[in-house]
Parts: C-alpha cells; sequence; structure tokens
C-alpha cells in the first residue's frame, strides 16, 4: 500500500461523500479532485468503498463529460439519498418567515446551533436538514451566506467531538492515516474554537507524529 496516495484517495473520498455540507458543493469539490487525483490515488480508490464511482467521476471531470459544477445522477454518492426530494422543496411564507429570523439571530456556537435545528422549518428535513434548508436557499444569496456559518458551525462541533474521540483511543497506523487525511478540516475548522481549538490541534498533531508510517513491506518512510 502506497501510505501517501492512500491518505490523499481517503480524504478526497471523505471530500465526495461530504459534498453537501461543504459551501460551494460540487464546485468546490470537482476542482480538489483534478488536482490531487493521481495515478497513484486512483489506484488506492480502486478497493475503497465507492471509490469506484469517484474514479468515474472523476475521469468525466477531465474528459468535459461532466461539468465542473455538478456531476453524473448515477454517480451521486449514497445513491442520490442526500440531493433527491429537497432540490425542489418549497417554502411557505411563514416558514420562510421563521428560517429568515432564526438566520438573522444565529449565532454561532452551541446554543445557536441547537436554536436552529428546533426550527420547525428545518426538522421538515430531518437528517437532510443541512442540505434540504441550502436547497431551499438556492435563489437568496443572502440567506445562503448565513446559512454557510450554520453549516461551518455544525461541521466544526461535529470535527471537535470526532477529534476529541481519536485522542481518547489507543494509537494506530489506522487512525493516523485517517486523521491525516481529514487534517485540512481540523485546520480549517477547529480554530473556530479559539485557543481551545489550537491547543486541540497541538494534540492532533502530536498524535500524527507519535506513529511512523510505515511502507507495506514494513520499513519506515
Amino acid at each position: 500500500m502506497n501510505v501517501k496516495a492512500n491518505v490523499i484517495a481517503q480524504r478526497l473520498l471523505n471530500l465526495y461523500r461530504q459534498e453537501h455540507v461543504i459551501f460551494g458543493g460540487w464546485s468546490a469539490v470537482n476542482k480538489v479532485f483534478i488536482e490531487e487525483a493521481t495515478p497513484e490515488v486512483l489506484e488506492e480508490l480502486q478497493s475503497m468503498p465507492t471509490g469506484k464511482n469517484l474514479i468515474k467521476h472523476i475521469e468525466n471531470l477531465r474528459t468535459g463529460k461532466t461539468s465542473m459544477n455538478t456531476i453524473e445522477r448515477e454517480l451521486l454518492p449514497y445513491g442520490g439519498m442526500m440531493s433527491e426530494g429537497v432540490a425542489t422543496t418549497t417554502l411557505t411564507k411563514s416558514e420562510w418567515q421563521e428560517l429568515e429570523t432564526g438566520l438573522n439571530n444565529f449565532m454561532p456556537n452551541q446554543d445557536g446551533l441547537k436554536m436552529i435545528q428546533d426550527l420547525q422549518v428545518v426538522k421538515k428535513f430531518g437528517d437532510e436538514w443541512i442540505v434540504g434548508i441550502r436547497s431551499a436557499l438556492a435563489e437568496r444569496q443572502d440567506l445562503l451566506e448565513k446559512w454557510a456559518l450554520v453549516s461551518k458551525t455544525y461541521r466544526a462541533y461535529y470535527l471537535w467531538r470526532v477529534a476529541n474521540e481519536i485522542l481518547e483511543q489507543p494509537l494506530s497506523e489506522r487512525s493516523r492515516a485517517q486523521l491525516q487525511a481529514d487534517m485540512p478540516e481540523y485546520e480549517t475548522y477547529l480554530p473556530m474554537f479559539g485557543q481551545a481549538g489550537e491547543d486541540l490541534l497541538v494534540k492532533l498533531r502530536t498524535f500524527l507524529s507519535a506513529i511512523k508510517p510505515f511502507e507495506e513491506d514494513g520499513q519506515e518512510l
């Protein structure tokens, strides 16, 4: 196994699966796919769950079959379950008022997230509330920018929880590889927590350096 290529492949696969919570959507992640999918990375993707779909999508992007702001429907992650049924959703006047008021009052903290998640207009989308509201706001750029802050805050608290769970587990090459693949996200979101976030980043970097990566033959890199 090519450790470096495996780490990049896992990161690309994470972006593929999480596009629905990344501000900029396919336009943002497709650029990363084009730039980072080397032949070695594509080889690693072959053996990963849903990796072959991502490989096909990258091929479509590079040949021009798929434009840089979209993806073929049959290649959507989760069989399209994260995007189908929400793009055409319309909100009632009262729902618009509730949502706009909530976004205008939103503060990027746990209380602010709870307030947003308790809105009836948000609850109607169930587990797909992030992508559901984003789709409904497609033509409201003013509110879409505010929703991006909600999405970012939600992602930050999720990564905070996952980072602490990683640090509580025994050291392993698997956890190291996963952390290395996700490190750009941690470096993006954890600073939102101020000094506590910076301290957590230091712990994650220390965790990364605690295990030496190994080649397939067992030799240290």
